[in-house]
């Protein structure tokens, strides 16, 4: 039997975190949900319980103890908290997957706040130089976890990463929660996945475009 992870879920309680939980709540895993709001986190619990009785998922009030107990770290937080959030986790998190979901979006939606010859993942890997980045759900909305399925096709979730062996899991992770993984490239490659829902993002909103479909040109 395969032996089962623990994955740490900092910033539980917002939409993509609990979205995430939720998704990986009926596989093999033990999650453990951090949140600075601890009432919403407590929310997010009893819903997992109720849908998946059997769930090993627990609330745990520190980043750090979180990671340290941690195989995987999903930083389900906005891109202006990831440093401090690495600040706390560093010195627990070396040889760990932690997968970056942030995209660095300017407060207009309107374009990237990072420098074009980097990402928000590449930054958070320089600030955890000893951990397996791995870009993630970050080209998924929260809405799309709760039916991953159009059209009979399972929407595409983008994977990127400089790791095999972390690639590897993270794969199993994204198809856990539903979607069907495509690794796209090193880590590097995330800067065209973050630019990719910045532009979906702002299509979105312009137009109300149904980005879905930008997806499906996969399964064809």
């Amino acid at each position: 039997m395969k032996t089962k992870q623990t994955i740490a879920i900092i910033g539980a309680s917002g939409n993509m975190g609990s979205a995430i939980a939720k998704s990986l709540a009926g596989g093999n895993y033990r999650l453990l949900l951090y949140s600075t709001n601890q009432e919403k986190t407590a929310t997010l619990l009893k819903s997992i319980h109720e849908k998946h009785p059997g769930a090993d998922a627990e609330l745990i009030d520190c980043s750090t103890q979180a990671s340290w107990e941690a195989d995987i770290i999903i930083m389900a937080v906005p891109y202006a908290a990831e440093k401090e959030v690495a600040e706390k986790i560093k010195e627990v998190a070396n040889q760990k997957i932690v997968i970056s979901i942030a995209n660095p979006l300017n407060e207009t939606y309107s374009g990237l706040v990072t420098d074009p010859g980097t990402s928000a993942a590449e930054e958070l890997q320089q600030l955890l130089p000893h951990s397996k980045v791995v870009k993630a759900f970050n080209t998924t909305y929260a809405a799309d976890f709760t039916n991953p399925v159009i059209d009979g096709k399972q929407v595409d979730g983008f994977i990127a990463g400089s790791d095999p062996e972390a690639l590897e899991i993270v794969v199993e992770l994204v198809a856990t929660a539903g979607f069907n993984p495509i690794v796209a490239g090193d880590l590097s490659i995330s800067r065209t996945l973050e630019s990719m829902q910045s532009l979906l993002i702002s299509l979105t909103m312009k137009y109300d475009y149904n980005w879905h479909a930008g997806w499906k040109v996969l399964h064809n």
